[in-house]
């Protein structure tokens, strides 16, 4: 266990509320998903965080199982069942309620701890991977913007008194990433002391005597505490959705590799006994190699050989899950998906039935898709030429894009 995350959901919210809102803002639909759904699918698809703890108030239980179900149902449902840990219950503040996740997640052992806002729903790759690497050098790191706007001081009546130097302000945002047994000391020790009113657990680390490191943050990464911030992240939202994947195209790929000396074939991402093995450059894995021409094909983008050359010694011996992963990415580059892959297999042996289930779940792996789009189908040649001489295996492969419609 490296680095965990605890996300506070455990407060009212109640000035984020609209008229038509009957629960806290982190259990709002924000563009068909509630504010915490949006928040937890940045820290689940992160590969360095390794586990979740949601704290929550004592009365959203039912509002949690909510909020959290598309997650745990949809293409994230894997990461969701692997981190997201039972939701812990909050206390009367936000300091309570941390103690009370941190303390949650003491089995896990955890190296690293971040410590966000449930109603923070836009935090970036970017800010996570600059808290990771702060964490490297620092015990306490705290995400934050530096202040913009001048700022005032004034009075009880509203007069301006003074103003403030700017040049040295940052405005505090969450992440707030942390040594783990360091953190969760500092906030047991105020615990023990009576004292429950810090509203950041940087303050927690101030008050222990460690200094705290600022972390870039993000404009956009602002914490939703009124109905004008909601107002706000609903246009956020409409103005960054995919544009509708109009333009559907359809490629074609195949793919021809001889027998050699061995004892295995390589085939859709999965290795299977055989007499023989197949000849080629990389690991020859004729199945992979018609799908990306395939892929490469449906967005005009060359083949394969145009951007993993043969002559190249860099992939010798490659695995070809690496040259079908580059499609993938260039189809999304594009704001594109794919839709389906269907693959055909030509040989007279080795037997490709019993390994269709396996090579299917290896290819929705590679290509992020679900299993339910990809289809293995295999034949022979009747006898006929080189497959029908056993010299070799031949595959054809179709793959469906979707991208979004460029104009003219």
């Amino acid at each position: 266990m490296t680095c965990a995350v605890i996300i506070v959901a455990a407060g009212s919210g109640s000035r984020a509320r609209r008229s038509s809102d009957k629960v806290a803002k982190q259990y709002v639909a924000l563009g068909g998903k509630p504010v915490l759904s949006r928040t937890l699918e940045t820290f689940l698809k992160n590969e360095q965080v390794d586990c979740i703890q949601v704290v929550i108030g004592p009365q959203d239980g039912q509002l949690y199982e909510t909020a959290i179900a598309p997650l745990m149902s949809g293409p994230l449902a894997g990461l969701a069942k692997t981190k997201l840990q039972p939701p812990a219950t909050g206390g009367e503040t936000r300091q309570i309620s941390v103690l009370k996740g941190l303390e949650a997640i003491s089995g896990k052992k955890p190296q690293h701890v971040l410590i966000h806002d449930a109603a923070r729903p836009f935090v970036t790759d970017d800010i996570l991977s600059r808290c990771f690497l702060a964490l490297q050098t620092h015990k306490a790191c705290l995400v934050a913007t530096p202040v913009t706007d001048t700022i005032k001081k004034v009075d009880d009546q509203g007069a301006i008194i003074e103003t403030i130097d700017r040049s040295t302000l940052w405005s505090a945002q969450t992440p707030q990433a942390f040594d783990y047994s360091f953190i969760r000391h500092a906030h047991k020790r105020a615990s023990d002391q009576g004292i429950h009113t810090f509203t950041d657990d940087a303050a927690v680390a101030e008050w222990m005597g460690e200094t705290v490191h600022i972390v870039q943050g993000s404009p956009a990464n602002r914490k939703l505490t009124s109905q004008d911030d909601l107002t706000m992240a609903e246009t956020m939202i409409a103005a960054s959705a995919p544009q509708p994947l109009t333009d559907i195209r359809v490629g074609t790929g195949y793919d021809v590799h001889a027998f050699d000396e061995g004892s295995a074939v390589i085939i859709g991402g999965i290795s299977i006994p055989h007499s023989h093995k197949l000849k080629g450059h990389s690991d020859a894995d004729v199945g992979l190699h018609a799908i990306t021409d395939a892929i490469l094909g449906a967005i005009a983008d060359g083949d394969i050989g145009t951007h993993f050359p043969p002559t190249d010694p860099q992939w010798k011996g490659a695995a070809s899950d690496l040259f079908l992963k580059d499609a993938v990415r260039r189809v999304k580059d594009r704001g594109g998906k794919i839709s389906n892959i269907d693959l055909t297999i030509i040989c007279e042996a080795p037997k490709i039935g019993p390994h269709r289930p396996e090579m299917r779940a290896a290819i929705a792996d590679i290509c992020d898709m679900s299993i339910d789009r990809i289809s293995v189908k295999a034949t022979t040649s009747e006898k006929l030429g080189f497959t029908g001489r056993k010299e070799g295996i031949a595959a054809l492969a179709t793959a469906t894009v979707g991208l979004p419609e460029l104009p003219d």
